[in-house]
């Protein structure tokens, strides 16, 4: 029997797409769908998204909105694509809103996947469904084929990529 899992779509830089007239980049409809089909994915994802905003305009509220639909829904396997600024501290979120039962795994891209082959996007939603279905139930961070427990990782903002906060052997 396959896995159920739900897939929360937040916004960040994974949905970007880009404006080549004035250069901006902006928010139409998550690109989900699409890479399913083109992962050809035989998995049974819902995707429902709740929000598109880039992760430094999330506000409590945002967080709250995504933690009960978390909590509500039937599925035990929740991935959640996400802005890389602020999503370790929705990770903290929601592993103290008291959500039991369940893997969370929320994941995002550095380059938006609408930019082709040099986005991370693909990769990191590939990772982020294995892991969701893979992992004990909990709240993680997938970037870079890395899965972060969600209290034992942050934002290298100099070299771009996530790395563990605790001492590593």
């Amino acid at each position: 029997m396959k896995k159920r899992i739900l897939a929360l779509v937040t916004g960040g830089t994974f949905d970007k797409e880009y404006n080549m007239i004035n250069g901006e980049l902006f928010f139409k409809d998550t690109h989900l769908p699409e890479i399913f089909q083109r992962g050809r994915s035989t998995l049974d994802i819902t995707v429902r998204t709740l929000m598109m905003i880039d992760s430094v305009e999330m506000t409590e509220n945002d967080r709250s909105i995504i933690a009960q639909n978390c909590k509500r829904t039937e599925s035990k396997h929740i991935i959640i694509t996400h802005g890389t600024d602020t999503m370790v501290e929705t990770a903290k979120y929601l592993a103290e809103s008291g959500i039991e039962g369940k893997t969370i795994v929320l994941l995002g891209a550095m380059i938006p996947y609408k930019f082709g082959m040099s986005s991370d996007g693909f990769f990191n939603l590939g990772a982020a469904l294995a892991f969701a279905q893979s992992m004990p139930n909990g709240i993680y961070i997938a970037m870079h084929g890395e899965c972060f427990d969600w209290d034992d990782v942050r934002k290298n903002r100099e070299s771009g990529y996530f790395v563990h906060t605790k001492n590593q052997s």
